[in-house]
């Protein structure tokens, strides 16, 4: 469980999480210049940011999907005709004529997956930065660790002591504390930082009328950085399961990215009978369901960012359908084709090679095919006038007295004798 300790994550998204927290800090102080000291207002300039930054990868997979709603009915007419022949002539043909279709637009068969290979580990480290601000931005988390080297003074700086009487304090009064592992039995000062960010103001007044230290001016610095629009950014809109302002944010982000998912569909004219088509407009309803779920019982904070990142999304696409609507098919597979050369120049090898083999490849596997299919209908055109002769061979009237006259006599006998 140590992932979802709110402490700084380890592992394959550890550096990306510390890149983006980097890059939220310098947010922060920038805001704060101003007398901006708000996570929420930092939230949404940072998803800007990081949508802005990843704007170019963007721009490629839309141009990836608009290619590939082109190339689907030649990629959907091959699969058919190999439909079925699961012999492995018949796959690599199959695999050869899908290529050459690729080639021909000028796009890798695996150009799709590549930028959201690119873009996952950043998404899943950004969740992490968002989820525990603290952590990451270490202008908020100085503020947190001042509270709680307060909260070790009461007593001698013992943090199991602390820890203990925190999370009878949790118990006390609804903290959730499900997310920070072991926090009573292994604490650390980076985990008394975590508890207190999940604190909502009315457990901020209850845990200052038990420590005398915590003074005022700290609260309210806290309370500030942690409300936008009136809303608990470290609470969850479900807690108390009543209805309150916090409702609006799974409302909102539920609505927002159903249309920016509308928005990103209108890009990919899909046919019904198409791979995926089924599971495409499934996601397209699920998705959005799942914001509103996930954004009611996480955080406020992560639904922010949920709401921000589909506005901007929805403002990108529309940015993005506009360019690709104006830029011809053609064009695009002429400058892919160009870029590829070019990539084959810097190796010393000649431009559209590749292609060209292609061509090649699939014009003798459709010759030795065509020759395949004439050579098979021209045996079965034998076999079956073989068989037109031989049957009006023998109900022809054979000459009297021979071999087929005595076999016809035999026939009709049994024709007669088995009716």
């Amino acid at each position: 469980m140590d992932f979802l300790v709110a402490t700084k994550i380890g592992g394959f998204l550890g550096p990306f999480a510390e890149i983006l927290g980097y890059i939220m800090d310098a947010i922060f102080r920038f805001t704060s210049m101003f007398g901006v000291m708000n996570i929420g207002v930092c939230i949404i300039l940072f998803t800007l940011i990081v949508k802005v930054l990843m704007f170019p990868l963007t721009v490629k997979q839309q141009k990836f999907t608009k290619l590939n709603a082109v190339m689907q009915p030649e990629i959907q007419a091959i699969q058919k005709k190999y439909q079925g022949k699961n012999d492995q002539d018949s796959m690599m043909k199959m695999n050869v004529e899908t290529r050459a279709v690729y080639e021909k637009y000028g796009v890798s068969m695996t150009g799709g997956c590549l930028q959201l290979v690119i873009q996952l580990p950043i998404l899943l480290a950004l969740y992490r930065v968002i989820y525990n601000i603290p952590a990451y931005v270490s202008s908020v988390g100085d503020i947190f660790y001042g509270v709680a080297d307060k909260l070790l003074g009461t007593v001698g700086g013992d943090v199991q002591v602390l820890a203990n009487q925190l999370n009878d304090f949790a118990t006390a009064n609804k903290v959730n504390l499900s997310l920070i592992s072991n926090f009573a039995t292994e604490p650390t000062n980076a985990k008394i930082v975590d508890f207190l960010y999940k604190l909502n103001p009315t457990q901020w007044g209850l845990l200052q009328d038990q420590y005398q230290v915590i003074d005022s001016a700290s609260i309210e610095l806290v309370e500030k950085m942690n409300s936008f629009l009136g809303i608990n950014l470290a609470s969850t809109p479900w807690q108390g399961m009543m209805p309150n302002l916090a409702w609006l944010i799974p409302i909102l982000a539920g609505l927002t990215q159903w249309y920016s998912t509308k928005l990103m569909s209108s890009n990919q004219k899909m046919s019904d009978d198409a791979p995926g088509a089924s599971m495409m407009k499934q996601m397209n309803i699920m998705m959005p369901l799942m914001s509103v779920f996930f954004c009611f019982t996480f955080p406020a904070g992560i639904g922010i960012y949920w709401i921000a990142q589909s506005v901007f999304m929805i403002i990108q696409q529309w940015i993005i359908n506009r360019h690709l609507n104006n830029i011809d098919v053609d064009e695009m597979v002429k400058k892919n084709m160009e870029k590829a050369n070019a990539k084959r120049a810097k190796k010393g090898l000649p431009p559209q090679k590749i292609s060209q083999n292609a061509s090649v490849s699939l014009k003798q596997m459709q010759a030795e095919e065509e020759k395949r299919e004439k050579a098979l209908e021209a045996k079965k055109a034998r076999t079956a006038e073989q068989v037109k002769e031989s049957t009006e061979y023998y109900n022809k009237d054979p000459k009297p007295g021979s071999l087929a006259a005595k076999a016809n006599m035999v026939k009709k006998y049994n024709e007669k004798h088995n009716k």
